[in-house]
């Protein structure tokens, strides 16, 4: 039997909160790609021009955060985890 994911509404992928939208992302990623409140905060600081409000789309945002969460060095990674 092959497993079915459970597919998350696009409609609520467009203004999610940021605890919600690091809830879905947590769910979607394996361990190396976990995220915390902190790392959530220093992406949406470093990452402004990607954010018009307060809204956190799975949709928009999860594919560049992934890529600013990968460019980190590991030591960078764990002290803003600590933050």
């Amino acid at each position: 039997m092959i497993p079915r994911f459970k597919k998350t509404p696009k409609n609520r992928n467009q203004h999610l909160k940021k605890e919600e939208f690091l809830e879905e992302h947590n769910r979607l990623s394996p361990v190396s790609l976990k995220a915390t409140t902190s790392l959530l905060s220093r992406f949406r600081i470093e990452k402004a021009s990607l954010f018009k409000d307060d809204s956190w789309s799975v949709d928009k945002l999860r594919r560049p955060f992934i890529l600013w969460l990968t460019s980190l060095a590991p030591g960078e990674k764990e002290s803003i985890k600590k933050e």
